[in-house]
């Protein structure tokens, strides 16, 4: 993707005054042409990357959400509380409820451990509180980017681009090790797949392959050469990473030797030949 059209929807994105999921929409009517999947991953890289800037603003000590709630709720408003609050204040409503509950579970017994937080979180019918669980559980059930429904559908997604990658290695005869077996031989940072006879993609070696089901920025990137791929190419050479949604044009290099980044799996495959020195294409 060209920066300038990347620039342009990050712009558009941070210009919406909503709730993620209405920003979604909008995007998808606004840049119909570009696949859902681009938009959304760049949504929730932007979102992200707001939240970690400005959360200890938004949730800090010095912010009480809970008494606010409380006061609608004796004022009578209507069912729908958090999610307005959240929308005003410009924050996902599943961590606007999370805050809410966390202040719910400690008015009464300070000592409230935040694993039972989460415990109630995940299951808001174990809430005393039938008002507080029914706000909460429509936070998490509008929110498409936080909370367990949207990490629960986050796995799912990338699970399956896995299992996409999978099938095409095994539908061209290619012969690999997955995530799963690299780490029971002791090794503690994998890619997906690890070829047992590397193949060669316009002339660039490929030992392993990595499947990233979302948009590739320059923030993400780096934050994954850093953590990822420098131990993935020290380990076993040169590869490919996929980024199935897309990534911004001035990722790739023609300096950059450890390897290369596609948005599908490469058509034109030259095998090698273990009997050989030089590979034959197929």
């Amino acid at each position: 993707m060209k920066v300038e059209l990347y620039n342009d929807i990050v712009a558009s994105i941070r210009k919406f005054r909503g709730l993620s999921k209405d920003c979604r929409d909008m995007l998808k009517e606004k840049y119909s042409e570009i696949p859902v999947n681009t938009l959304y991953s760049i949504l929730s890289l932007e979102i992200q990357h707001k939240m970690k800037v400005n959360h200890s603003k938004l949730f800090g000590n010095n912010k009480n959400y809970y008494d606010t709630y409380v006061e609608a709720v004796q004022s009578g408003e209507p069912v729908g509380i958090l999610l307005k609050m959240a929308k005003d204040i410009g924050a996902p409503p599943a961590l606007l409820a999370r805050n809410i509950l966390e202040k719910h579970c400690g008015k009464d017994d300070p000592n409230f451990s935040r694993n039972e937080v989460s415990k109630l979180f995940k299951d808001t019918t174990l809430i005393q509180d039938k008002d507080l669980a029914y706000e909460i559980y429509l936070c998490i059930l509008y929110d498409n980017l936080y909370g367990p429904i949207a990490d629960a559908i986050g796995i799912s997604v990338g699970q399956e681009y896995e299992l996409k990658l999978q099938n095409f290695l095994t539908e061209r005869n290619l012969s690999f090790r997955n995530e799963e077996h690299l780490r029971s031989r002791g090794y503690d940072k994998t890619p997906d797949f690890k070829l047992e006879v590397p193949i060669a993609v316009n002339g660039f070696v490929i030992n392993w392959i990595e499947s990233k089901a979302r948009f590739g920025n320059i923030e993400i990137h780096q934050k994954y050469i850093k953590e990822q791929f420098l131990s993935y190419w020290n380990r076993f050479g040169p590869g490919l990473v996929i980024y199935w949604f897309g990534f911004l044009d001035n990722l790739t290099k023609p300096s950059e030797k450890r390897f290369i980044i596609m948005d599908h799996f490469p058509e034109n495959i030259t095998y090698m030949d273990p009997s050989c020195i030089k590979p034959t294409a197929c």
